[in-house]
């Protein structure tokens, strides 16, 4: 199981990937125009994200215009904001039950609690870095199809932008702490593995049956006779040599008392 101290690196992790998830969501540099060729003359960049386009002009303006019709994009784009809107979902999710699972803190019940509610978030985590790297990876193999086109224009041509290569890191860094979560497993630790996976109703039976040999021991040796208390009492008395010498007038019997002890000189005189 992961000590705590690996538990506070993988939540740092963690929380790194869902806030470089979230900003990869919202950067609009996703694909940027590649300085091939004759470019316009009043544009000097163009970008492209999953929400909006965005152009910088020569003059120093910026003008950005949102992408308001969905059916209208293409399928890798549709599906790159699908996906990256769940990874930020299930990231926030997997930091909610992080922050119970970890030992480092008071609340979350018990440590297997504790360790059920980590794997919890490891898995959301493990899910939300794969649900990131998906759109990342088809949307950039989407552009570089797209540059190597012969027949799209060098004017048309874009490469992928920072948002991409953050969408990748977060990925790696949500991997990263999703897997420490997931050794987090409780297992057999935490108590006897016979009443860790016992049913109620068997635990009051064993706990029924210790009573009533703690109450009659004859119930652990059915097949020895059994001794009355009589029986023992007489069989002690038998056995103890102390009582034998007394009984007998052996050597451990006390002296008799002398006679001439109460005598004294005056007695004489």
């Amino acid at each position: 199981m992961a000590s705590a101290g690996m538990q506070i690196l993988a939540f740092v992790l963690a929380l790194l990937g869902v806030f470089g998830a979230t900003v990869a969501t919202l950067l609009p540099n996703w694909k940027v125009s590649a300085d091939v060729g004759s470019n316009i003359i009043t544009a000097i960049s163009q970008m492209q994200g999953l929400w909006m386009d965005c152009t910088w002009y020569s003059t120093g303006m910026f003008s950005c215009t949102l992408k308001y019709s969905v059916l209208s994009l293409p399928a890798y784009l549709q599906t790159a904001r699908t996906a990256m809107v769940l990874s930020c979902v299930l990231a926030a999710l997997g930091l909610c039950l992080a922050s119970l699972g970890l030992k480092c803190t008071r609340w979350g019940g018990g440590r297997r609690a504790k360790g059920r509610t980590a794997m919890a978030s490891g898995v959301c985590f493990v899910l939300a870095g794969v649900l990131c790297l998906i759109p990342a990876s088809w949307f950039t193999n989407e552009v570089i199809t797209s540059f190597l086109d012969s027949s799209v224009p060098e004017s048309s041509k874009f490469e992928p932008g920072g948002a991409v290569y953050v969408a990748f890191v977060s990925a790696g860094f949500l991997f990263a702490g999703g897997s420490i979560f997931c050794t987090s497993c409780p297992g057999k630790r935490y108590g006897p593995p016979a009443l860790i996976f016992a049913s109620p109703d068997k635990l009051q039976q064993q706990q029924h049956q210790q009573q009533q040999q703690q109450l009659h021991p004859e119930l652990l040796h059915p097949d020895q006779p059994q001794t009355h208390p009589e029986q023992l009492h007489t069989e002690q008395l038998h056995h103890d040599p102390l009582h034998q010498d007394q009984q007998y007038g052996g050597p451990l019997q006390p002296p008799a008392p002398d006679s001439r002890a109460g005598y004294s000189l005056q007695d004489y005189v």
